[in-house]
């Protein structure tokens, strides 16, 4: 896309029409955050998990929480510090300064964003498709997963109030019903835990650990609140304390499902499973019924989460778009940046959830996610230390521990589905080339225009 002049008249007063600021209040962020973590993380990943880390996967959730807790610090430091809608762009501006690493790795983020919409979308289609006679392999569940990214661009054009109400009554049927669905499930099965209680199989450190990179997507929707920071009531007190209740939440809910799952299914069992395994799971130990409610809840978060990420993710791009880090042409459309932004992101997430199956569309992200992590650390930790008060100690244990789920991953990726690991690196490449060549041609127009002025 060449770059629209018009959309940088535009864009300051883009900004202040559409950024509604104090339009959140805590609760409302802890919903959106919530509302994607769990439509992305308990539905669509424990399958995913377990396959990896066999009858330690409860362990990998819990170990994967540990690590988004300490990836968390930065976050929460930054958000204290400059609360803005653009949020991780503007963390990033902040450390490294308007450059190919700022647009790059804040474009990593927007696509890890993407790529978990269309994870959660592909998610709805499989647990929809439970309640009919098809083959879970049908075109049919790409086609229900482009439905919803539809619906959830609809909400997203309504107002900022409307989608907080929406998240908040949808973030709590989802944790209550979970719950009740997690309790029932640990009281049929005796708490027998018969998967994660048999007899261990040999499950190497590095796919364990792979298993944990792929878990920690069940945690990375905190970051959808730090990209709403400008538009929370009091953000230096409440993106950080959000981000921590959310945490919180779905780390408890997340070991209540975990644990369920494993006392009605053995790993077998869930890896036949693995993109519906909470469904295949409600059926031992509620039968029919417990399907269909189980289904209806996966439905609930899926839907909230696609949502509360759409709205999230297209605010971040729009912020790009005004920092002049991307280009943006109007294509004929009416509206303002964000309105165009919130379109370029369904029509992206929407050829992903076509073209690529949970699995890959997972790990993918996991690994574009965690690169963008390492970088987020070791710009505060290089630059910006000692302005938001952070500790150098934690820094660096984020760090370490990203960099040691991210090699596991790829050497697991590596050896099954080397696909994945080329699509990384085509995507990195072309996402740093393309930043590249975008600045450059940028600046040297900037440069012609004021020789002639």
């Amino acid at each position: 896309m060449d770059h629209d002049s018009h959309g940088d008249e535009k864009s300051g007063s883009d900004r202040s029409s559409h950024y509604e600021e104090g339009s959140l209040s805590l609760t409302g962020a802890v919903s959106m955050g919530t509302g994607v973590m769990i439509g992305a993380g308990i539905f669509a990943l424990t399958g995913q998990v377990a396959e990896l880390a066999g009858e330690w996967f409860p362990v990998a959730f819990v170990l994967a929480a540990v690590i988004a807790g300490f990836s968390a610090y930065s976050y929460v430091k930054l958000s204290n510090a400059y609360p803005s809608a653009g949020g991780i762009a503007m963390f990033l501006n902040k450390a490294y300064g308007r450059g190919v690493m700022t647009g790059a790795c804040a474009l990593l983020m927007y696509f890890s964003m993407v790529i978990n919409e269309s994870l959660v979308a592909r998610t709805f289609g499989t647990y929809t498709l439970q309640l009919f006679d098809l083959d879970k392999d049908s075109w049919i569940v790409p086609a229900l997963g482009v439905g919803l990214l539809l619906f959830a661009g609809f909400v997203n054009a309504l107002s900022n109030r409307f989608i907080q109400t929406f998240s908040f009554v949808m973030a709590f049927v989802k944790i209550a019903g979970l719950a009740i669905l997690a309790g029932g499930g640990l009281w049929a099965s005796g708490l027998s835990f018969e998967s994660i209680s048999a007899v261990p199989e040999q499950t190497g450190p590095g796919s364990f650990l792979g298993a944990i990179a792929l878990a920690i997507l069940a945690y990375k929707g905190f970051t959808t609140i730090t990209n709403s920071g400008g538009e929370i009531e009091n953000p230096h007190r409440n993106v950080g304390r959000a981000i921590v209740i959310s945490l919180a939440l779905c780390t408890l809910l997340y070991l209540l499902v975990a644990f369920a799952v494993g006392g009605n299914l053995s790993i077998d069992e869930i890896v036949a499973a693995k993109d519906y395994a909470l469904a295949e799971a409600s059926r031992p130990a509620f039968g029919q019924v417990g399907l269909w409610i189980t289904v209806g809840f996966a439905i609930v978060a899926t839907v909230s989460g696609v949502i509360a990420s759409v709205f999230a993710v297209s605010r971040m791009l729009a912020m790009l778009t005004d920092m002049k880090l991307v280009p943006h042409r109007h294509f004929g459309m009416p509206g303002d940046i964000q309105r165009h932004t919130l379109v370029y992101t369904l029509v992206l997430a929407m050829l992903l959830t076509v073209f690529f199956d949970l699995g890959r569309i997972a790990a993918l992200g996991a690994v574009f996610y965690i690169v963008m992590d390492l970088v987020i650390h070791w710009g505060v930790f290089r630059h910006l230390r000692k302005e938001v008060d952070a500790r150098a100690s934690i820094l660096i244990i984020a760090m370490i521990l990203d960099v040691v789920v991210l090699v596991a991953l790829l050497w697991v990726k590596a050896q099954s589905d080397m696909l994945v690991i080329w699509a990384s690196i085509a995507g990195m490449a072309i996402i740093f080339a393309g930043e590249r060549f975008f600045l450059r041609s940028l600046d040297d127009t900037e440069t012609r225009n004021d020789s002639f002025s």
